[in-house]
């Protein structure tokens, strides 16, 4: 006889004079009806997971619905249309004066005939202007009067700059010359009473253009105090005749050098 494994047959054969309640002839038993099941249920479960994206794409998606419907209508205002400007306008016509104004007529020779317009009478232009127009005043009318000027005025920047001697036209002098210049200072300048002391004092001013002397400074002393007898002598000098330059008095350094020899 021939046997089919596909059949139950082979189950009674294997299971004969065994106790068939057992758990593995149960299962061999019903194993092509399990199978049968297993085939058909992953059939029907790759169909659908294959139709799934077609059967989404078929329904409506409420979302969009929620948002179209959500979505609120805002008025937007736009800007005003700029207006153009207009060139070339005329200007505005002047306010009324504040007295009647009547156009004044040239008395012209002409034949009685060729008169088109006649001048005004004399009793029509009192206590009234004149002009190129007849105009009716304005009692309320404000009177506009220009300010007076005084012309065109001229602002000369005065000159402080400190010219040197050796560049300037006219140089600054002492009255009566620079001999009396320096006789006055070996007259009022005291040496300091210092045994051996010899040497030079040097000092810079400025001869202002009344003559003054400003800004004195020592640029070099030999000590003992004679730079400073220096500055005190010249702050006592007389007024000096100024520098000029272009024929003005101006500002004017100047430097000078003290011989100091104390008595032996």
């Amino acid at each position: 006889m021939k046997l089919d494994i596909f059949t139950n047959q082979w189950l009674d054969i294997v299971f004969e004079g065994r106790n068939k309640a057992y758990g593995a002839y149960e299962l061999r038993k019903t194993n092509n009806k399990t199978m049968v099941k297993a085939l058909v249920l992953g059939a029907i479960v790759f169909a659908l997971a294959v139709s799934a994206p077609l059967i989404m794409s078929l329904i409506p998606n409420s979302s969009d619905d929620s948002e179209v419907l959500d979505t609120k209508i805002t008025t937007v205002k736009l800007p005003p249309k700029k207006e153009e400007v207009k060139k070339d306008l005329p200007p505005p016509p002047p306010p009324p004066p504040k007295v009647d104004q009547v156009k004044f007529v040239k008395p012209v020779v002409a034949k009685a005939d060729e008169v088109t317009e006649e001048p005004p009478k004399i009793v029509e232009i009192k206590d009234k202007k004149l002009g190129a127009e007849t105009i009716k005043g304005d009692p309320d009318a404000e009177l506009s009067v220009e300010p007076v000027g005084n012309g065109p005025s001229e602002v000369i920047a005065e000159d402080n700059q400190i010219y040197n001697t050796a560049g300037i036209e006219v140089k600054p002098d002492f009255p009566g010359g620079m001999d009396k210049f320096y006789a006055y200072v070996g007259k009022n300048y005291q040496t300091p009473e210092e045994e051996g002391l010899k040497g030079k004092v040097y000092v810079t001013f400025v001869v202002e253009k009344d003559g003054s002397l400003t800004d004195i400074k020592v640029i070099r002393d030999i000590g003992y105090g004679t730079g400073k007898e220096a500055i005190r002598v010249l702050n006592k000098c007389p007024r000096w005749k100024p520098g000029e330059q272009n024929g003005k008095p101006v500002r004017v350094l100047y430097s000078l050098p003290i011989t100091i020899q104390s008595a032996e």
